[in-house]
């Protein structure tokens, strides 16, 4: 065999090599419910950069119960996965999955929830955004648009969800600038919209003079338009945190006023950046923020045309 056909031969041997590799790179990840509109994005952006990355990745369930999502991470750490990726349940139950994974010495990744507890190991990352922010955002479009002045209400997320308390904080720092604006109503819709949509009903059923709903995320504030909507209720301004394709329609639509853009595919690609890197004894930042962007009927179509790409 002459030299270049030898040369050849061994640079697609390298190649198969080095993609056998990646191939064989497992992540475990657990979700707390396929359910969410907004975590069907974050779970379908981290399929295509996985399969972009020759990844492997097992998706499970939670269904929102803390014990089974803990049962699902030491499933894969007996499977013996190269990293495990967690948007937790809860994000006050979280060490037992900490301490699992750290005590099987396989790198742990939370996505889109950060724990409660501020103090992570090494070994344990965060990959989120910033909720102060979220909420600072939408409040302050908000307060800017009732020029200082009006009732609001607040749809709350799930109460055990870090995310709404500190959206939920956002919002009435924001709001306790101004003395002329009120909260009338604040009560939890769980991210649901026919939670929103049911709360929203129950309070103009109750005759609640209402100028805005500020929400925790758009599914709660989709739900409330369509009850302002269905009671023929005008010019009450509403405003979510995520930027769904749904929510984007319903701005350019002008159900609703505003939202928060959460990028699912930051989120997705960062928490297996990270998670690839630690497998790889990589170097990595431990907590990394993804920022929003306001959502506003003036740049709606930009963030369309973005989530068509």
């Amino acid at each position: 065999m002459s030299r270049t056909p030898r040369l050849a031969a061994l640079a697609v041997a390298l190649l198969l090599a080095s993609t056998s590799v990646l191939a064989d790179l497992k992540i475990g990840v657990s979700m707390p419910t396929f359910d969410d509109n907004y975590l069907t994005y974050l779970r379908e952006n981290m399929s295509k950069k996985a399969k972009q990355d020759g990844i492997s990745l097992q998706f499970e369930d939670a269904r929102n119960d803390v014990v089974k999502q803990l049962n699902q991470v030491q499933s894969f750490i007996s499977q013996k996965v190269d990293a495990v990726i967690v948007n937790p349940v809860d994000t006050a139950a979280t060490r037992n999955l900490i301490e699992s994974a750290s005590k099987a010495g396989i790198p742990l990744v939370f996505v889109n929830r950060k724990p409660d507890d501020p103090k992570l190991p090494t070994g344990v990352v965060t990959v989120t955004s910033n909720d102060r922010e979220a909420g600072h955002l939408q409040a302050q479009y908000i307060a800017d648009k009732l020029g200082g002045k009006g009732q609001v209400a607040i749809l709350l997320g799930e109460l055990s969800n870090n995310s709404t308390q500190v959206r939920t904080a956002g919002f009435k720092e924001i709001l306790g600038k101004y003395p002329g604006i009120k909260i009338v109503e604040e009560q939890t819709g769980m991210w649901l919209r026919d939670k929103g949509m049911d709360l929203t009903s129950n309070w103009l059923l109750a005759g609640k003079e209402i100028d805005a709903i500020l929400s925790n995320n758009d599914e709660m504030a989709i739900g409330a338009a369509m009850a302002l909507k269905q009671a023929g209720k005008q010019g009450v301004l509403v405003g979510g945190v995520d930027g769904t394709p749904d929510a984007l329609a319903a701005i350019k639509r002008g159900l609703m006023s505003v939202s928060v853009y959460q990028d699912a595919r930051g989120q997705a690609e960062g928490a297996l950046n990270a998670a690839e890197k630690m497998a790889k004894k990589e170097s990595v930042e431990q907590n990394v923020t993804i920022p929003y962007r306001l959502i506003t009927p003036e740049n709606v179509a930009e963030f369309q045309a973005m989530l068509k790409q």
